[in-house]
């Protein structure tokens, strides 16, 4: 199965998805922007498990319960804050999808929702962010029937639909390339004998 990738302008507390992912802080006990909207939304019981957890690594994430979302989970990861691109913000940042999608396949799940990581409050660059969703979710289309970034504004939803079409017009002109099938050369006196 190869998921589609979807760009996506709203709230991402009412989609219809297997997990959403919250853009969390290291406590993991909620926050402002994505982080206290899912909370808001997911209901008290979600602060409850969430302190059972005992917080998060930048680069890391946790799953819990859905509670009150149409989602059936939250994963929670922790996006770097941007600090001039020296600091391994891009590995970390490529980190934070990496383990939400392994984590998301490793329990069956086949759709996924994804904030603007690291975008907000914590001033990743937000072109560069959107190449770092784009392409690490299209390293995982197989296992995935969709794959949501959801996106805050119009100007970040557009930042990924560039990529994401510049992602796909570059798979046009390269198409991964078939096999050859295996020949499998035999002697012509084994033939008869059930070789």
């Amino acid at each position: 199965m190869t998921g589609i990738i979807e760009v996506f302008t709203g709230d991402i507390t009412r989609l219809r998805v297997d997990a959403v992912v919250n853009a969390a802080n290291h406590s993991l006990l909620g926050g402002s922007g994505v982080d206290g909207a899912i909370y808001r939304a997911a209901g008290p019981e979600l602060l409850v498990e969430c302190e059972s957890l005992g917080g998060c690594e930048t680069g890391a994430a946790k799953v819990t319960g859905g509670y009150n979302l149409p989602a059936r989970f939250i994963i929670h990861t922790v996006g770097p804050v941007w600090r001039g691109g020296g600091f391994d913000e891009d590995a970390l940042l490529i980190s934070c999808y990496h383990r939400s999608l392994v984590l998301a396949r490793d329990r069956g799940l086949t759709s996924i929702a994804f904030p603007a990581i690291s975008t907000g409050l914590y001033r990743f660059p937000a072109d560069r962010a959107a190449a770092i969703a784009v392409e690490t979710a299209s390293a995982y289309r197989d296992g995935f029937k969709r794959i949501v970034l959801c996106c805050f504004s119009d100007a970040s939803a557009a930042l990924h639909r560039t990529v994401l079409e510049a992602l796909e017009q570059r798979a046009l002109r390269n198409p991964p390339q078939k096999p050859e099938p295996a020949v499998i050369e035999r002697d012509e006196n084994e033939i008869g004998r059930g070789r």
